[in-house]
């Protein structure tokens, strides 16, 4: 069973990730398996955090649409190309299909075999010729091993209905021709003579044990078959390879890692009812009945910290999302089932986690209290942003408790790594903590950067606000804004991009000049965006 993979928003920031994290690790004590990942590249304090916490970061995630390996497709559906013609159709015959893709003896794909290649091969082919191991023979003419001393058998075919002094008189018989025949003795004799490769006896004849012996001195292979010689005629082709077969096409192949979307679109070009499916190392995996595309399994995720369309990994729509923790408001994503959606006013997402540690009785290891920490801690600006609830202080406190560390020096470290912008480009820091918000036809983008020197951002401005003006108009932004937060004045410095004053003006109770300091607006969920919201509805 694949892993639910848990993530939380795109740009994430230290209590994402940490929730990702503490979030995955509660599943997997309650028997799930999941796998925690992000949407981007962290930002310093949270590296900061994993780094202090001896922590992996989590894998990148780029997105949770549907790919073919997502879709029941008849996986391992291949055949070898030294397998026979007989067995490629019994196989088909079998699974009700009339193409099968063929392997060679690395399981790379080769070519695919369609039931019209092999009658077309019994209709048009060289029928005189074989090239074949000596066991495809005795299954294509339900035989008996007499004589085996060759594994493949090559050669030029003959059936001995003539007198045998006809038959030596007109048909000359190299080395490795196989002779079909009966009981006609003469014949057998003169074939054991002359050193044929395959000697086939029709009708179950008795074969004396003089030529027995003599094809044993000069090792021929023998085998016998109940079928008459019209029937093993017919039938003794089937033994080939299949790899000596003249195919119709090359099939198009598809990769396991290709989006549904882009096969479905593809489908409807080429028109064909087959795709074989190979991996980046032309691997074959199976085959793709374009039938088999409605038959899907799609990713199964967790959210943390989000609800949001847009703040959500590409494809959310093409998951199936099967639980959501987050402390924001009521966002866009919908689910086609009802599901476990825990949403709680307070400061942090690893609050409402660690709540559902005590209510589920898991214990709450060293090292999973200080994930939990990291993410209130940043979130509430170590308790000190109005988005602080006394359920957020409870669990600091325990917490950190629990992990054995001083909170309040933790917490300042943390915000210190973050607040470090060195040889980061004007563009990193706008998108270090971004987040994007749909209001009615309104898109709005809101940057936010924490800081205790907000003054080496501010001298930035002109360039900053520059970068700005570039992303709203290439991204569509109505209003994008970033907002420099003085962790240590308690209030932020608020640059736009051109096109937002009109619509910010009346957000806040003063004049909107470039890198005005907002005092005591620190936090974007509860003052920034409700602010610029009831601004934008004056």
């Amino acid at each position: 069973m694949n892993k639910i993979l848990v993530f939380g928003h795109k740009n994430p920031d230290t209590d994402s990730v940490c929730a990702a994290i503490s979030m995955s690790n509660l599943k997997n004590e309650l028997g799930f398996k999941t796998e925690p990942r992000v949407l981007g590249d962290i930002n310093n304090e949270t590296k900061y955090v994993l780094d202090f916490l001896n922590i992996e970061c989590p894998k990148y995630l780029n997105d949770v649409k549907l790919q073919i390996k997502d879709i029941n497709y008849r996986k391992k559906f291949y055949l070898n190309e030294k397998e026979s013609l007989l067995k490629a159709f019994k196989y088909m015959d079998e699974k009700d299909i009339s193409t099968v893709p063929i392997v060679d003896s690395s399981l790379k794909f080769t070519k695919a075999l369609a039931m019209k290649d092999i009658a077309r091969n019994q209709v048009t082919g060289n029928l005189n010729y074989l090239s074949t191991s000596y066991d495809h023979i005795v299954e294509a003419l339900n035989g008996e091993k007499v004589l085996k001393f060759d594994e493949e058998i090559t050669g030029i075919l003959a059936s001995a209905s003539l007198r045998s002094s006809t038959l030596s008189d007109t048909i000359d018989i190299p080395d490795c021709d196989i002779l079909i025949t009966g009981d006609l003795y003469r014949i057998l004799d003169y074939s054991i003579k002359k050193n044929i490769k395959l000697l086939v006896v029709t009708s179950d004849y008795d074969i004396k044990k003089k030529y027995i012996n003599q094809a044993i001195k000069n090792k021929i292979n023998i085998i016998k078959t109940p079928y008459d010689g019209f029937n093993v005629s017919i039938k003794i082709g089937l033994s080939n390879y299949i790899r000596d077969l003249s195919y119709t096409k090359k099939l198009m192949c598809i990769n396991d890692n290709d989006y549904v979307s882009d096969v479905l679109k593809l489908t409807k070009e080429t028109r064909y009812s087959y795709y074989p499916i190979i991996d980046k190392n032309d691997i074959c995996l199976g085959l793709l009945k374009v039938a088999d595309l409605n038959d899907k399994s799609p990713k199964k995720v967790i959210l943390v910290d989000h609800n949001e369309h847009n703040q959500s990994a590409d494809g959310i729509d093409e998951a199936e999302i099967v639980e959501i923790v987050d402390h924001h408001k009521i966002g866009t994503i919908g689910t086609f089932y009802p599901i476990n959606f825990r949403n709680m006013p307070v400061g942090s997402s690893n609050t409402i986690i660690y709540q559902m540690y005590k209510e589920e009785r898991v214990k709450i290891t060293k090292k999973m209290a200080a994930v939990m920490l990291s993410g209130i801690l940043s979130d509430t600006l170590i308790l000190n942003s109005p988005t602080t609830t006394a359920d957020d202080k409870e669990a600091v406190l325990d917490l950190a408790k629990i992990s054995g560390l001083d909170y309040k020096e933790y917490g300042m470290n943390m915000l210190r790594a973050g607040s470090n912008l060195e040889g980061k480009s004007i563009n990193e820091i706008i998108y270090q903590d971004f987040k994007s918000f749909d209001s009615d036809d309104i898109r709005i983008g809101i940057g936010q950067v924490l800081t205790t020197e907000p003054d080496k951002i501010i001298a930035m401005k002109d360039k900053i606000i520059e970068e700005l003006n570039v992303i709203a108009k290439g991204e569509q932004y109505d209003i994008l804004t970033l907002f420099v937060t003085d962790i240590i004045n308690d209030g932020s410095y608020l640059l736009y991009s051109n096109n937002s004053y009109d619509k910010i003006k009346n957000s806040f109770k003063k004049d909107l000049s470039e890198g005005v300091f907002l005092k005591d607006y620190v936090s974007r969920k509860k003052q920034i965006l409700p602010a610029i919201m009831k601004g934008i509805a004056k």
